[in-house]
């Protein structure tokens, strides 16, 4: 597995276990309890900041490569490509969604959980086809030259969250990972 691979499937697993932790504040607001919005909004401009801005459009280049070792994929394919501008869509929407409450506005309930839920759903389901059927068959088929041109279509762009310089911003953010992490 080279280095790109290797940071993918890192950022999987740090995108799911930021997803884990946005859906236990929606499963706060669901019951009536306070989440922490701040919280939630930090984990939806991580995503968009860093998966939307790097890893997504590095992987779509990979996924164009593959298309040419692997034809019969395309539909595949074209689905986790359509998949990273929904997903930055719903983001968006539900980071809107938080942004009025943070600021006092009063929004259905119902609208925060649907934007959220699809969010959440949209992602993870993404996340496991990518890991499960797309990045293993990249791994066999793409080669050096098809790696060097995903490496070229743009630097995966230094981690706010989870990189050697993690931002002030994400302070609550890693705060929220480090007592999860202690309690599983």
């Amino acid at each position: 597995m080279n280095d790109t691979m290797k940071q993918w499937h890192n950022d999987h697993v740090n995108f799911s276990r930021l997803l884990a932790a946005l859906e236990r504040q929606v499963n706060n607001f669901h019951i009536g309890e306070d989440p922490s919005y701040d919280l939630m909004l930090d984990i939806i401009e991580y995503m968009r900041d860093y998966a939307d801005a790097y890893h997504h459009p590095l992987e779509d280049v990979a996924f164009t490569r593959l298309l040419q070792h692997e034809p019969r994929m395309k539909a595949q394919i074209n689905r986790l490509i359509q998949e990273h501008r929904v997903i930055a869509a719903a983001g968006e929407d539900l980071a809107m969604r938080l942004r009025e409450i943070t600021v006092g506005a009063v929004i259905p309930r119902n609208l925060v959980e649907t934007a959220a839920a699809t969010y959440l759903v949209y992602y993870r389901h993404h996340i496991s086809t990518e890991e499960r059927d797309v990045l293993p068959r990249a791994a066999q088929v793409l080669t050096p030259e098809d790696w060097a041109a995903v490496e070229s279509a743009g630097p995966l762009g230094p981690d706010p969250l989870f990189g050697e310089h993690p931002q002030a911003r994400y302070a609550e953010l890693r705060r929220e990972i480090a007592s999860v992490a202690q309690i599983s």
